[in-house]
């Protein structure tokens, strides 16, 4: 490459470069408007508080549900299929959140399961979307 290709080549990634960053400031600039708004913190502390609720039903059923985590967890680890296909499809997936109860469950408890932060449960469910 002469000298003439490996100036411009240098420039064209301190371009690119610059592009970037600027891109990247632009779109937190945006995310800190948008952030900001109170009608969005509005949504964020419902949303907040929802997550709340549906951490302390799932400690407060801990104790009647912990058996059905436990068969769930045996049955992933040996590859129970017959077992699996019996498991409630409720789910939030991108949440981490998949229910361990017998299928048709909702008519007498909530979906209930366990996530990182520990038990959960809620009511209604989202397409397995993570």
């Amino acid at each position: 490459m002469s000298g003439d290709g490996v100036e411009e080549a240098r420039v064209r990634t301190a371009v690119a470069a610059h592009a970037r960053r600027r891109a990247r400031a632009e779109a937190e600039a945006v995310c800190t408007a948008v952030l900001g708004e109170p009608e969005v913190r509005r949504i964020g502390a419902l949303v907040e508080e929802e997550e709340e609720e549906e951490r302390r039903a799932g400690a407060e059923l801990e104790d009647e549900f912990r058996a059905f985590q436990e068969r769930y967890a045996g049955a992933v680890r040996t590859g129970d299929v017959e077992l699996l296909v019996g498991v409630c499809v409720g789910k939030h997936g991108r949440w981490g959140r998949i229910c361990v109860l017998e299928a048709d469950h909702e008519d007498r408890a909530p979906h209930w399961g366990t996530t990182a932060e520990g038990p959960v449960a809620w009511i209604g469910s989202a397409p397995d979307d993570g």
